[in-house]
C-alpha cells in the first residue's frame, strides 16, 4: 500500500514522551497510520511498546506530545470524550482477556450492550455477535466458556470481540504469542482477511517475524523509545544495520 498524500491518515503519534523517574521510556516517537494500512511495530522488551499503546489507548497520560485519531487530540479529552472515542479502536489484547464468568455469546455482548446508543438501530445482539463469530469460523462455540476453548479458539474470540463494533482502527498487541506455529498461522491469516473485508487500519504490536512478514505493509522499529528505522519488511530483512538485523535474521 502506498501512504500518499491522497490516502487518509487516520493516527498520528507527534513527537511522544513518557518517563516513570529516572526510566525515560519514550523520548520522541512518532507514528502516521493511514486508512487500511497494517503498520508493524517492532521492538526489544523494554523499548516501550507497551507504554506507547497503555498512551494510546488512554490507560496512561504522556509527559508530552500528540495523539489524533481522525483529527482528534486524544490528550486533551475528557474522560466521556475518550469513552466514546475507544468505539472507533478495536483492541485485541495479549492473552486474548476474555471473561471468564462469561459465555462466548456473552463476551460479545459486553461491548455491545455498553455502547449500544451508539449502534444504529439497535434492537439486539444477535445478529451481531452470531455475525462477528462467522467471520472468524466459531459460530459452533457461541454458548461454550472460554475454558473450554483451545488458545487459538479463545483468540479468535477476542478479535470477533474487537470487530464486533465495526472500529475503524484496529491494535493487536502480540497476537500470535503463546501459540503454536500452526495456530499463529492460521491468526495470520484471519488477521489478512478480517483486513481485507473490513478494510481497517491495523496497528500491530509483535515479536514475531512471519507475522510482520505476512501482514505488514510497513514496519517501525522502535528501539530506546525512538524510531529507529522504518520501512518494508523486504527493505528492513536486507539492512546491513547490526541492530536490525538482529530483529530479521530468520
Amino acid at each position: 500500500m502506498n501512504s500518499g498524500e491522497n490516502i487518509k491518515q487516520v493516527l498520528e503519534i507527534k513527537n511522544l514522551k513518557k518517563s516513570f523517574g529516572d526510566n525515560h521510556v519514550l523520548q520522541g516517537f512518532n507514528l502516521k497510520l493511514f486508512k487500511g494500512e497494517t503498520l508493524v511495530i517492532m521492538g526489544k522488551s523494554g523499548s516501550g511498546k507497551s507504554v506507547m499503546v497503555k498512551c494510546l489507548v488512554g490507560l496512561i497520560q504522556p509527559d508530552s506530545g500528540s495523539i489524533t485519531i481522525e483529527g482528534e487530540d486524544i490528550t486533551t479529552m475528557g474522560q466521556k470524550e475518550l469513552d466514546m472515542l475507544r468505539t472507533e479502536i478495536g483492541f485485541l489484547f495479549q492473552g486474548s482477556a476474555l471473561y471468564d464468568s462469561m459465555t462466548v455469546r456473552e463476551n460479545l455482548e459486553f461491548p455491545l450492550r455498553r455502547h449500544k446508543d451508539k449502534i444504529e438501530n439497535f434492537q439486539g445482539t444477535e445478529v451481531l455477535v452470531k455475525e462477528a463469530l462467522e467471520n472468524v469460523g466459531l459460530l459452533h462455540a457461541i454458548d461454550l466458556m472460554p475454558a473450554e476453548l483451545s488458545g487459538g479458539m479463545q483468540r479468535r474470540v477476542a478479535m470477533a470481540r474487537a470487530l464486533i463494533l465495526k472500529p475503524k482502527i484496529i491494535m493487536y498487541d502480540e497476537p500470535t504469542t503463546g501459540l503454536d506455529p500452526i495456530t499463529a498461522k492460521e491468526i495470520i491469516q484471519l488477521m489478512r482477511d478480517i483486513q481485507k473485508k473490513y478494510n481497517t487500519s491495523s496497528l500491530i504490536i509483535t515479536h514475531d517475524v512471519d507475522c510482520a512478514r505476512f501482514v505488514s505493509n510497513r514496519i517501525i522499529l522502535l528501539v530506546d523509545g525512538v524510531n529507529y528505522v522504518e520501512g518494508t519488511f523486504e527493505e528492513l530483512s536486507n539492512s546491513k544495520d547490526e541492530q536490525v538485523q538482529a530483529f530479521f535474521k530468520t
